[in-house]
């Protein structure tokens, strides 16, 4: 199985979170006699967080290595470019957290090898607006990334559902390689919104939420499951602002106090979503492998298609006709630099 992911680079936390949480079920299912009467062996690319990178990587796997499927990427840019290679060349891949429609649907055709095992931004951009209506928030202030297909996707989700009840008073976009962002920031503050929205990742959400409190902003943040990193909870400009995500490590359900303890025992620290995304990955990958009962593209691409009621620890899997998974999602508060469950919605 080849596995490619940002081990390195600007969102190198997510990549290495996934990667974590993948070795432990690849050590687990290999213990436990692996598929098929075979060990999984899996080979690893570092894309470095960067979408050409990720069109190499997946070529090297599918083509030199020859790899049966593909496991990658977490964020949705370099899904989307990787997934073009898998698509070309029949390979199946299954994203843990990429959570860009597009991904898996492109101009209204579902794509026939690519799946995803995590909610999309359609859904989680709608409950990211019903949590800020029902916060009794009446004026929201947003902040999209415009070099980012997850942000621009999520940005768009959100602002359709949340301008239902209440008024978005002003809309700053910035770059990737932005710094620097006092100026959007001093314009949010004159728009005096009761809360603002950033739809970005951990990396600009580390930056823009001290920059904000420098200037006197002290209205509430919240955003998707891209602020989700270890940085993110260090950091004391985000105590008390609020994320969703894909799982909470204090839910009781079984299989999230499993996982978090063969977790903690191999790593030594909590798991946060991207790494139980990459353990749920892994596992059905085997099962789908399982149930394809042969090493073969074609037949895993059947069964993951087929997946249904998956019991992950990031929620029942079921693979729909656009090979999305329908699943709960969670709000998070950071407090004490930990995050605590705050909200759970299930997938209606």
């Amino acid at each position: 199985i080849g596995e490619y992911g940002s081990l390195t680079g600007a969102t190198a936390t997510f990549g290495q979170s996934s990667h974590e949480g993948l070795e432990l079920a690849l050590e687990q299912i290999n213990k436990s006699g692996g598929v098929l009467g075979k060990q999984i062996r899996v080979i690893t690319e570092d894309d470095r967080s960067d979408a050409n990178e990720a069109v190499t990587a997946v070529q090297k796997l599918v083509n030199s290595d020859d790899v049966l499927a593909v496991i990658g990427e977490v964020a949705s840019k370099r899904s989307l470019a990787g997934g073009g290679v898998c698509e070309q060349y029949h390979c199946p891949m299954l994203s843990p957290s990429s959570t860009n429609p597009d991904v898996t649907v492109e101009g209204g055709k579902v794509k026939t090898y690519i799946f995803r095992i995590c909610f999309t931004d359609t859904f989680q951009g709608r409950v990211d607006g019903k949590f800020g209506a029902g916060q009794g928030w009446k004026k929201i202030a947003m902040m999209t990334n415009v070099d980012e297909d997850y942000s621009k996707g999520l940005a768009k989700s959100f602002r359709a559902e949340y301008t239902k009840a209440g008024t978005i008073v002003d809309e700053e976009s910035y770059g990737g390689d932005t710094q620097d962002f006092k100026a959007q920031l001093s314009r949010i503050k004159q728009a005096n919104p009761d809360a603002v929205y950033i739809s970005g990742y951990y990396n600009e959400v580390g930056l823009i939420l001290p920059q904000a409190r420098e200037i006197g902003l002290g209205v509430p943040f919240f955003g998707g499951d891209g602020w989700d990193s270890p940085l993110t909870l260090a950091l004391p400009a985000a105590q008390g602002n609020f994320y969703s995500d894909h799982y909470s490590s204090e839910e009781r359900r079984p299989e999230v106090q499993e996982f978090v303890k063969a977790f903690q025992d191999k790593y030594h620290k909590t798991p946060d979503a991207m790494a139980v995304l990459g353990y749920d990955a892994m596992r059905v990958m085997a099962d789908a492998v399982k149930r394809a009962g042969k090493a073969d593209r074609q037949a895993i691409t059947d069964a993951l298609a087929q997946t249904k009621d998956f019991p992950g620890a990031s929620g029942t899997i079921t693979i729909d006709t656009e090979h999305n998974a329908r699943k709960p999602i969670v709000f998070l508060q950071v407090k004490d630099h930990k995050d605590t469950l705050y909200k759970i919605y299930p997938p209606e």
